[in-house]
């Protein structure tokens, strides 16, 4: 196993675990290998202790004591489930912040698209902006322990390609070493929060695209939601465009999420689903900025799914489906996204709460089932 990481996220075969006081220079026992991952795992019982190292990554030569617990020996036995040490991550967090950024210079990159052309991310932005309710389960997300899990999970099955997420979610990802190999997509606009009154005035309170780019990760995302009647609106679409701007100046492709939406009568916003309204709300997304050449789109399905396809001849633009919350009919979700993947510009899916919290608890078969659609 590499050192780097916190507890136990990756499903590697086989591996190294310490004792409960490891030092820098500890033995290293043989360890099992692992089963596969099914279903949402239980929290680890037995804290990391990984050893001491500088800002620059060397451990210092002097052994630690029992109590020390810092950033980089996570060399440890990942079980066979990916369980989430929260005592380890919370004492490395506290102890040693400095390990967040140098998980990120070690994180092994790969290109956005990889042979298949196709686009599989898990999405868990929506905590941030106060969006905690999965179905009839208003506080289903403020589990952090229970969504890292579940993330860990959806990451190792096959054909996952990465993960779209806040700094708080994606440092914890860093540093159990989940990342290695995905994509990482950073949400940046989480300012509109869910609720309230300022809601369309959705001003980038998450990552900055100068982050995006220090953190090497490979691109980022924003809301674009707009109501004619509401002012905010205004705003953020002009940000949006200079945060098109700043992305393209760097190379990095930025996805944009964008809905025309509007009030009811109790003051909560409701995104119009019409091909009418979605068919317009691609044609000012695709117009903003300087540039679009590193634009993309995160598109819904529309209200009706036969009107995706006219829908989707709006833009050249690449794009992907995004997922919306659970349901109970899981079977109807996967078959309004199965046609939507034909459309030549669709390239895949960025799927949050419905295939991390199913209808039905099994976080894998739903990940296996939307892989599959690819």
């Amino acid at each position: 196993m590499r050192a780097g990481h916190v507890g136990g996220a990756h499903h590697e075969q086989g591996g190294d675990t310490p004792a409960a006081a490891e030092t820098a220079d500890s033995a290293r026992t043989t360890a099992p290998a692992h089963e596969e991952p099914s279903g949402t795992p239980a929290h680890s019982a037995s804290p990391a202790t990984p050893a001491r190292r500088t800002a620059a990554g060397t451990p210092p030569t002097e052994p630690l004591t029992a109590t020390a617990v810092t950033p980089v020996t996570y060399d440890r036995l990942r079980p066979p489930s990916p369980r989430v040490d929260v005592l380890a991550l919370v004492q490395v967090r506290a102890r040693h912040p400095e390990a967040i950024a140098e998980a990120a210079v070690r994180r092994v990159r790969r290109p956005l698209l990889d042979g298949s052309g196709r686009l599989m991310i898990v999405a868990a932005d929506h905590p941030a902006r106060g969006m905690l309710a999965v179905g009839d389960r208003k506080l289903a997300m403020a589990g952090r322990v229970d969504l890292l899990e579940r993330l860990c999970l959806a990451l190792s099955r096959p054909g996952v390609d990465g993960v779209l997420a806040t700094a708080d979610i994606l440092d914890d990802l860093l540093l159990l070493g989940a990342l290695d190999g995905k994509v990482v997509i950073g949400s940046m606009n989480r300012g509109g929060l869910a609720g309230s009154a300022f809601e369309l005035d959705d001003r980038f309170t998450g990552y900055r695209p100068k982050d995006i780019e220090r953190l090497g990760f490979d691109a980022g995302k924003l809301l674009l939601r707009i109501d004619y009647d509401d002012p905010g609106s205004l705003r953020t679409l002009e940000s949006t465009a200079r945060v098109i701007d700043e992305m393209a100046e760097r190379q990095l492709p930025v996805f944009v999420e964008p809905f025309l939406c509007r009030r009811r009568d109790d003051g909560t916003l409701r995104n119009d689903l019409s091909a009418e309204a979605v068919t317009k709300s691609i044609a000012i997304a695709g117009g903003l900025g300087g540039s679009s050449a590193y634009t993309w789109l995160k598109v819904p399905v529309t209200e009706n799914p036969d009107d995706m396809a006219r829908v989707m001849e709006t833009s050249t633009l690449p794009a992907v489906l995004l997922g919306g919350d659970v349901g109970e009919d899981q079977e109807g979700a996967y078959e309004k996204w199965r046609g939507a993947l034909q459309l030549p510009t669709v390239q895949g899916l960025v799927v949050g709460r419905s295939l991390l919290y199913p209808a039905d608890g099994d976080v894998a078969a739903a990940v296996d089932t939307a892989v599959g659609l690819l």
